[in-house]
């Protein structure tokens, strides 16, 4: 197999040449490794050296042998360093056990070669920490790739790797997929597991996927890895027959919703609102029964709510290692917005975080009852194009905790609702820029719909192609 084929396959696609003998899973990997080092000194997308070893997977599952790679953030392997993007955790610190989703994945068949570059804690939508440097959007290397999966979206972009998995508590999936050109689903609440070492990632707001080219992928990925681990806390209704038979099945007349009013209120760059348009005319044409509608949501509330989980999270990730490494935490080993958050966190009270889960729930059941009317909610994922890098600094001392809030939710106020409410979601590379830029489209279903979503993405992954249009890189 040659390069020029190698990067024309989805992980599917892989999985199937690999386990009818075409080509063996050594030359996939092979290749991949040869693929990740020629494109990562451009973008630094990776976290430390590749593996020597790749970790050891199921030579049985749907994507044996398919190369991959971990986000480097709240997803441990065994025996593997994870360093969350912070000085802090110095070369990084080493859990004796893998994650349940970690045990997903290695059953799965993927292969995992190495670590992916995230910002400090993973709290910003560009990829760029003081410890690792800025990971470059292969489109455009002068801006980023987003965050907080902007690693793993750049050696997918590039056609390195397949598929990578990512994280996303406020879009962190969706965000870099979109400026990057990938499909990226934030699955339901409760769909994938986030034990042993936690109940619920930033109370609820946080959930672990992945990233991919293709819908396929997403879908028989989903199939491989969701379900509840051993004690969860709570989990979604699995689905009636297994998500890949979504790709390719009648969606039926959908009740779609439209907007591309923020509801912040920040301006939306004309040409993603446009995309969004020109998307809800080919949905009309499909026979899907579309109109201008919106949830109402209370913008101020809705910060309020998430300051306190977002600062309680960090303050307790980093007054945690610190104690664990015998570290004073300061401006030697944390960003500056990182290190203000921790103080704002650990100053908060038990009814400060009570009050915010409070407002989380006031909100998610006002949007969830806005999709008894609707099966399908259809908004751009972001507002701007990628930033160039530089232009998100959370090492900036002039900036507080909920001023940092304001600045990065400018740039994405439609992803980080729907962490609140706990629905699926997913951006889809829908259109292209006159920069040549990718523009991402989301598309919300109600909780544990993944499968509406599936069907839906596949038929306009049908009718408005993307796999033809290449990055730079």
């Amino acid at each position: 197999m040659h390069f020029s084929e190698y990067i024309e396959y989805d992980a599917v696609g892989l999985a199937h040449l690999i386990k009818s003998g075409q080509v063996s899973a050594q030359e996939v990997q092979q290749l991949a490794r040869q693929a990740i080092l020629a494109v990562n000194p451009t973008l630094n997308a990776l976290v430390g050296e590749l593996f020597e070893e790749s970790l050891p997977s199921s030579t049985t599952g749907p994507f044996a042998g398919v190369p991959f790679v971990i986000k480097d953030l709240s997803l441990h392997a065994a025996g593997v360093k994870t360093g969350m993007g912070t000085r802090l955790t110095g070369e990084g610190i080493v859990f004796p056990h893998d994650t349940d989703l970690m045990t997903r994945f290695k059953q799965a068949g993927l292969v995992t070669l190495g670590r992916t570059a995230t910002p400090e804690f993973g709290f910003n939508v560009t990829t760029e920490p003081v410890s690792n440097g800025p990971t470059r959007n292969p489109w455009d290397p002068s801006r980023s790739s987003g965050g907080s999966s902007g690693g793993s979206a750049a050696l997918v972009a590039a056609r390195a790797i397949p598929v990578a998995h990512g994280t996303d508590g406020a879009g962190s999936i969706r965000i870099p997929a979109a400026w990057c050109g990938l499909v990226g689903l934030k699955p339901t609440r409760g769909r994938t597991p986030p034990g042993p070492d936690s109940d619920e990632r930033l109370s609820g707001l946080g959930i672990d996927f992945a990233l991919a080219r293709t819908v396929r992928d997403t879908a028989a990925l989903l199939d491989g890895v969701s379900g509840p681990g051993i004690g969860d806390k709570y989990f979604a209704a699995p689905p009636e027959r297994p998500y890949a038979q979504a790709v390719g099945a009648p969606p039926g007349r959908l009740r779609i919703a439209t907007t591309t009013q923020a509801w912040s209120g920040v301006p939306v760059d004309k040409e993603y609102a446009d995309t969004v348009s020109m998307v809800c005319h080919e949905l009309v044409a499909m026979g899907h029964d579309v109109e201008e509608s919106s949830p109402q949501v209370d913008w101020e509330c809705f910060v309020d709510a998430n300051l306190p989980i977002w600062t309680a999270s960090v303050a307790d990730s980093a007054l945690g290692l610190a104690r664990a490494g015998g570290i004073e935490v300061g401006p030697d080993v944390l960003e500056a917005v990182t290190l203000a958050s921790v103080e704002y966190g650990r100053r908060l009270t038990a009814v400060d975080l009570l009050r915010a889960l409070r407002l989380c729930n006031t909100i998610t059941r006002s949007v969830s009852a806005f999709f008894r009317s609707y099966d399908v909610l259809v908004t751009p994922t972001v507002a701007t194009p990628p930033p160039r890098l530089g232009s998100l600094n959370q090492n900036d001392p002039s900036l507080d905790p909920r001023g940092w809030l304001n600045k990065v939710f400018a740039l994405i106020p439609f992803t980080p609702l729907f962490n609140m409410t706990g629905q699926p979601a997913i951006s889809l590379p829908l259109g292209q820029s006159s920069e040549g830029l990718p523009i991402g489209v989301q598309l919300v279903a109600p909780y544990g719909d993944e499968a509406t979503l599936l069907r839906l993405a596949a038929q306009l992954e049908q009718a408005l192609p993307w796999t033809l249009r290449h990055p730079s890189i």
